[in-house]
């Protein structure tokens, strides 16, 4: 009996064509960087529409916050289904090639399209927002130096400790009293009692405490200072320091509400940009199919 051999099919020859549409997807992400950069300017104008210098007029920070996270799903939206559909519609037509490996090669040109684009903007926002920064380290540079030459020059021609923080609070301790029959105030050295209350609140609203030798200590300086009686000077000290921390606590509440707002921005605009390149690949593999579609429909 004899044996007959089949010859097994040669595999067919591997395309020397590249997979990659370079052109396509150059130009869809020209496209979608020119869209974006139309909606970024839109967008601001609208943001500064929002904003008036008015107080309680115009948007809150939360309100403007939400907004251009809003506002930034949308441009990735738009921005990213004009890229890839562009991308998809331009690639040159693969012969020869199963539905399933076309549909693939058209979502990865839409994503590859958004990722160029993206590089892009990311790249010019960072070089406007590099000046910016250089800018502002310039300017506060020179608002250091002038401050610095301000305080040595004051420091020898006033004691009025204008640009001190807590100068506030001191002018508060130290207001004369009003009261009828009130010691006069003792005179002495004002900038060196000044200069030592500074010091002593700076040191106890960083430590988050008051001691109690320094409250007694600041309301000897009161009394002797203003001429008021041990009580009332204590009482005055006392108001000052509820006021200063009262502060200390607002200023740590805006803080926390401002990292909170940062890190929820944060999150949401990375999930913009996610459904940006969703967008990319779906539009891109649309437009290819379409393409393919037209282009069987004209032969016929």
């Amino acid at each position: 009996m004899a044996i007959i051999e089949v010859e097994s099919p040669s595999p067919a020859p591997e395309s020397s064509q590249s997979a990659v549409s370079w052109s396509a997807i150059f130009a869809g992400a020209a496209a979608a960087i020119t869209v974006t950069l139309v909606m970024a300017l839109l967008g601001s104008g609208l943001g500064l529409a929002a904003v008036s210098p008015w107080a309680g007029e115009g948007a809150s920070a939360t309100t403007v916050a939400v907004s251009t996270v809003i506002w930034l799903l949308i441009t990735q939206w738009v921005a990213s289904g004009f890229g890839g559909y562009i991308t998809g519609r331009l690639r040159t037509k693969w012969v020869g090639i199963h539905t399933d490996e076309v549909f693939f090669r058209d979502t990865v040109h839409g994503f590859i399209a958004w990722c160029v684009a993206t590089i892009i903007v990311v790249g010019l926002l960072s070089s406007a927002i590099g000046s910016v920064v250089s800018q502002g380290v310039q300017s506060t540079t020179a608002l250091v130096s002038g401050a610095a030459q301000g305080a040595a020059q004051g420091a020898t021609s006033s004691t009025s400790n204008v640009g001190d923080p807590s100068g506030y609070f001191i002018d508060l301790m130290f207001r004369p009293a009003t009261q009828t029959g009130a010691a006069a105030p003792v005179q002495g050295d004002d900038a060196a009692v000044r200069g030592e209350v500074t010091r002593i609140l700076l040191q106890d609203a960083t430590a988050g405490e008051f001691p109690p030798g320094d409250k007694a200590y600041l309301a000897q300086l009161v009394s002797s200072r203003t001429g008021m009686p041990q009580a009332d000077a204590e009482k005055r000290v006392n108001d000052v320091l509820a006021q200063i921390q009262s502060v200390k606590d607002k200023a740590k509440e805006a803080a926390d509400t401002a990292r909170k707002a940062a890190l929820t921005t944060s999150l949401l605009s990375v999930v913009a940009m996610l459904v940006g390149a969703f967008i990319a690949s779906v539009a891109a593999a649309y437009a290819g199919s379409r393409r393919d579609e037209d282009t069987v429909a004209v032969r016929r």
